[in-house]
């Protein structure tokens, strides 16, 4: 019995494939870091809205915090949305999103609601916000665990500031208060491990980096981009 050959659209389609591997290129762009970017304007959010929470500024001065979340900390965070897609982590891409939207959220119902008031529609998405920065912290947490515990207080801090926002109580107001102390405290360190990192090119104070996450600042070139054919941008489909 003679061998099958192959339909000549399969040859002329491999002989394509072929061609085509040899002669394709794919570009990649250097950029900078924008965790140090995206963790700073973190700090600063969670700090401010804190120090309202707990009373430390004036609820009449609500307008001047509004204005610094929708003016400051929503467009670095949009910024640092961008770039993290396209340095190619769609984890911090999505987490920084996720973060600029609710705190421009935040921003613009503080400024038009009346001082010290309470919104059930906020507290729903900031609910719904926590739950997102959950599903984000989990997949950062595979790659980056500092990083990881950055979102997953964001999550928590979304968390109580929504329940706050739904029950209008003031021991969940005081609660989120602090949480977000905490938080801005984890994002400094966050913030400034990524920054010395970049100085660097190497691990100053300690990430957690692991698995990939570890081969991203350790690996070669090679380890960089063997990869890249299916990622999206490349790939046909997302």
């Amino acid at each position: 019995m003679k061998p099958r050959t192959q339909e000549p659209q399969a040859v002329a389609r491999e002989n394509l494939s072929r061609r085509l591997e040899e002669v394709a290129r794919v570009n990649l762009r250097p950029i900078a870091s924008p965790l140090p970017m995206g963790f700073v304007a973190l700090a600063i959010a969670t700090v401010a809205v804190a120090a309202l929470n707990l009373g430390w500024i004036p609820a009449n001065e609500g307008d001047a915090v509004a204005f610094a979340l929708l003016a400051f900390i929503a467009p670095l965070q949009a910024a640092a949305a961008v770039f993290g897609a396209l340095a190619r982590d769609g984890v911090a891409a999505t987490g920084m999103a996720i973060l600029a939207g609710t705190w421009a959220t935040f921003g613009l119902v503080l400024l038009t609601s009346p001082p010290g008031s309470t919104s059930d529609g906020l507290g729903v998405v900031l609910v719904m916000s926590s739950i997102a920065m959950l599903l984000v912290a989990f997949g950062a947490s595979l790659g980056k665990l500092v990083p990881a515990l950055v979102l997953l207080g964001a999550s928590l801090r979304f968390a109580t500031s929504g329940v706050y926002q739904l029950t209008g109580s003031t021991t969940w107001k005081d609660i989120t208060g602090w949480i977000g102390l905490a938080l801005g405290a984890i994002a400094l360190y966050a913030a400034f491990g990524a920054l010395l990192e970049g100085v660097q090119g190497r691990t100053v104070l300690p990430m957690g980096r692991r698995q990939k996450g570890r081969k991203a600042l350790e690996g070669g070139l090679a380890e960089q981009v063997v990869d890249v054919t299916h990622e999206p941008g490349v790939r046909v489909q997302l």
